[in-house]
This record gives C-alpha cells, structure tokens and sequence, in this order.
C-alpha cells in the first residue's frame, strides 16, 4: 500500500531529517562528492503519460528538482549535484552521459517512471549488463530506502543495455530507476502531490548518501 499525505505524517520525516544529520558527519570529513541526477525525457518526449494525464517527464524533473533542493536545505550542500537538465527541453543520451564524464562524476542516477498494459505497480532499479558491482550496491540502496521509507513494492535490480547505463558505466557507478507505474492509478496519483515529490526525493538522497558512505 502506497504511503498517502495523510500516512506520511511528521514523525516519519523528523526521522529521516535526523538520518540526514548522520550522514552529513559522516561526508564531512570526505572529499566532496559529485552526483549527476539526470531527469529522463524532456521537450517533445513526453516519456509515458499517466492515467490522470500527467506526463513522466514533468514527474521526474519535479523529483530531481527535489533532490536538488533537499541537498541545500538539509545537509548545506554536502554534494555536489548537477541535473542533466534543468526545465522542458529534450537533451541527447549523449550528452547526459558526456556531462557525468565530463564532471568526472561518482554517482549517475536516471529517473524515469514506468508503465504497463498489465496492472504492474512498484520501483524498480536497472543496472548494466555487465553487472558492474558498486552500481548493484547503489541500485540496492535507492531500491531499499525508496521502498521501505514509502512503501512502494520493490520489483528488484535487474540487468539492461540502456544507452545511458552503457556509455556511464566505465566513468562511474550508474543505475536507472523507474519510480512507480503512470499507469497504476495509485502510483500516478501519488506524484500529484508535492509532499510526494519531496518524500520521494528524501528517499533517493539518503539512498545516494547511504551508498557513498559504505562504498
């Protein structure tokens, strides 16, 4: 059962603030770390389009816009995050790989939301095919922290040759998650409401986080 406005209460967020200020003394002894959040889609690719008529490109740049947010509010800016793009234009596989070498990047995460004809629910997180072992272990933190904090069912790390995992995959550990079904009218629902979109984007933080402080 996915986690409402009304059962994501305070408590829950209080706690993972506090998690939050673990973290942050854990990274400030570090070298700052870079992490390149790449929104899929974009401009005239509208990616898939919801049950109520959202569209996954405008979700995932509201969810990376998040992240971008919550890492200045809440732990000062302890990472360094770049978006491969910030507003509604369509930007190249390419180049959202070039940006994660060029920025000699630690983490690349692409977000994308999913869809299906059957009545699939849940996230999922794909890695390369080459079953590189530091991008299994980032795949699992974001898998693990998005579904157990928000109740999401979670539908594994599996294996794919995406452009953007193939072409990332030897500058640094990069996975793909497709946050949620717009086809599942619970799940499309859920990205309606900014408190979502927050909570979502904590997950993610703390999962990127998680996975930086262990190696």
């Amino acid at each position: 059962m996915l986690i409402t406005p009304k059962l994501l209460n305070r408590s829950t967020l209080k706690n993972v603030s506090f998690v939050f200020l673990l973290l942050k003394m854990c990274l400030v002894f570090g070298q700052k770390k870079v992490v390149v959040i790449d929104p899929g889609h974009g401009g005239i690719d509208s990616g898939a389009v919801g049950v109520n008529g959202t569209y996954e490109k405008d979700v995932v740049l509201k969810v990376a816009k998040a992240i971008l947010k919550l890492n200045n509010s809440l732990i000062d800016n302890e990472l360094d995050i770049y978006l491969t793009r910030y507003t509604d234009t369509l930007i190249s596989l390419s180049d959202r790989s070039r940006l994660a070498k060029s920025l000699k990047a630690d983490v690349f995460v692409s977000l994308h939301c999913n869809a299906s004809r059957n009545n699939s629910r849940g996230i999922e997180v794909y890695v390369h095919n080459s079953k590189n072992k530091k991008s299994i272990a980032l795949g699992v933190s974001v898998l693990n922290e998005s579904t157990q904090k928000l109740g999401f069912e979670k539908r594994g790390v599996k294996f794919a040759n995406f452009q953007v995992l193939r072409e990332t995959i030897s500058y640094c550990p990069s996975v793909l998650v497709e946050m949620g079904f717009m086809t599942s009218i619970d799940e499309a629902d859920y990205f309606l409401k900014p408190k979502n979109i927050k909570a979502i984007a904590l997950a993610f933080l703390i999962g990127i986080m998680d996975y930086l402080n262990t190696g």
